[in-house]
């Protein structure tokens, strides 16, 4: 399997641009783009500022356990929040064994909480995989199977449709995409989604855009999207130029740039995309993303989690490490309103910032696993679940 992407060029061309929504069950999306569920960042205010620049999106909750929702887990149930006007409404799911899946999946759709149910099979996170959880399920290709049949066997009498999201592999050693993919296919899985890394890559080094290629010729009957290193509007049409996908999840290129949404709209409808907003604009974008998450979390946790958003809202732009600093550490709307004022309105993104990593970086790492989980993988036992902490990425 190589392991060097495509080149990602970033042109558009009218002639090369698709033109077809993606159909996932009842669902049609146009453009054919969908948010990577992302822990602690896809809430309902993230979803909220993403839709207000590109609507009719597949926007994706950020994932919560299966055993949590059957058990009624009250910062989960705090976690599967939708704002009154968001449709579709999508949420991730995580699980390692059947009979949690069914459960949570029947919990949900017999309650009309979701319109889609996404399943994480691709996280990378030690705390998920060491308890043979995320992206150490799908080289156990039978417990596996079961996983995705008793989340499809739940939602279908609601016409609920289940897709899922994996990576490459645990490493380059053990690949497992192809087979992942035709088991959903085989399973009734209305689409599937690669992130083109391996685990052990976590989120370094360049995605393999031949890998999502690769899927697309061998899975034909449901469509595939593709996952890793879209920056830029441009990026998505060049991935599926060169992949034959027939969409694209957008993962860390969208933090601090909501925006990137409405370039994906001009893009596809064969425009050249907006331009890059000044920090002004910006600015105001910050505020009110801001703005939501104080409504949307109790006390100051919305301004707490803010933090890390400002961060990324300012990346690329000529802002003083000093007034960084303090966006950083900003503990009020009032103080966020003031180190707004401070910042240049009229300055522009610098070359090339569109393109800064934002979000995680790391890698390679090590995989962490259950002590001898590779020895049988044809074993469908599943491991203890209940310990496991829900984390995803784009």
């Amino acid at each position: 399997m190589g392991s060097v992407a495509l080149s990602n060029v970033t042109t558009t061309d009218a002639a090369t641009t698709p033109t077809r929504a993606l159909q996932i069950g009842p669902l049609s999306v146009w453009p054919p783009v969908v948010l990577a569920p992302m822990a602690g960042v896809t809430n309902a205010p993230f979803r909220t500022m993403c839709r207000g620049f590109g609507p009719g999106l597949l926007y994706v909750n950020e994932m919560v356990m299966a055993i949590a929702v059957v058990h009624r887990n009250e910062k989960t149930e705090r976690m599967m929040t939708f704002a009154p006007e968001e449709s579709p409404r999508s949420l991730q799911l995580y699980a390692s064994d059947p009979v949690s899946t069914g459960a949570a999946v029947r919990r949900l759709v017999s309650a009309g909480r979701v319109d889609h149910i996404d399943m994480n099979f691709g996280c990378p996170a030690p705390k998920v995989t060491r308890r043979g959880g995320g992206a150490a399920v799908p080289p156990k290709r039978n417990l596996m199977r079961s996983i995705v049949r008793a989340a499809v066997q739940a939602a279908a009498p609601h016409n609920i449709p289940v897709t899922i999201k994996f990576r490459k592999g645990l490493n380059d050693d053990i690949i497992t995409f192809i087979e992942t993919g035709r088991i959903a296919e085989e399973e009734g899985v209305a689409a599937i989604a690669l992130h083109a890394r391996t685990a052990e890559q976590h989120y370094a080094g360049k995605a393999d855009w031949t890998a999502i290629g690769e899927l697309k010729q061998a899975v034909t009957s449901i469509p595939v999207l593709g996952n890793g290193d879209i920056w830029e509007a441009a990026d998505a049409v060049e991935m599926m130029r060169q992949t034959g996908c027939d969409g694209v999840v957008i993962g860390r290129g969208c933090l601090g740039r909501p925006w990137l949404f409405g370039q994906l709209h001009d893009v596809f409808a064969g425009r050249e995309p907006a331009p890059h907003p000044t920090l002004g604009r910006v600015a105001e974008v910050m505020v009110e993303h801001a703005r939501l998450l104080w409504d949307h979390h109790p006390g100051d946790m919305g301004i707490r989690d803010f933090r890390k958003h400002a961060g990324w809202y300012l990346t690329g732009y000529p802002v003083g490490g000093e007034l960084r600093r303090r966006f950083g550490m900003v503990s009020s709307l009032a103080e966020l309103d003031d180190l707004v004022a401070l910042l240049d309105h009229d300055a522009t993104l610098v070359p090339g910032g569109e393109r800064i990593v934002r979000g995680h970086s790391n890698g390679p790492i090590r995989v962490a696993l259950p002590d001898g989980y590779l020895d049988q993988l044809d074993d469908e036992t599943p491991p203890d679940d209940a310990a496991v902490v829900a984390i995803s990425g784009g």
